[in-house]
């Protein structure tokens, strides 16, 4: 990850093909020793590719994958049902505290 983060600031500064010389120096410059491997392996799969239009493909696939939201959903029927929604939750409030656990925190 590192490798990746030193090579997308050298595209922010203007450097659209950095070399691992430069991906090293941006390293270097905050004291991580670059490992060879992983770097001539992160150029290889990005030679000849715009990082920008990559990281647009990313922001498509992630936005596919589903996010929470479940809790709120779970609620509803509840409520739709007549049911005492408000005092349920208060009631999974004071099971999910931490208070009745038996330590303090800095025990």
């Amino acid at each position: 990850m590192k490798h990746l983060a030193a090579y997308l600031l050298l595209g922010l500064a203007g450097n659209e093909s950095p070399s691992a010389a430069d991906i090293k120096g941006v390293l270097s410059a905050v004291g991580i020793d670059a490992d060879e491997d992983r770097l001539s392996k992160l150029l290889s799969e990005l030679e000849g590719k715009d990082i920008n239009e990559l990281i647009a493909q990313g922001s498509e696939k992630l936005a596919s994958v589903p996010s929470g939201g479940a809790g709120a959903a779970a609620a509803a029927p509840a409520a739709a049902a007549g049911g005492d929604a408000p005092a349920q939750e208060k009631e999974e409030e004071k099971e999910e505290s931490d208070e009745d656990m038996g330590f303090g925190l800095f025990d």
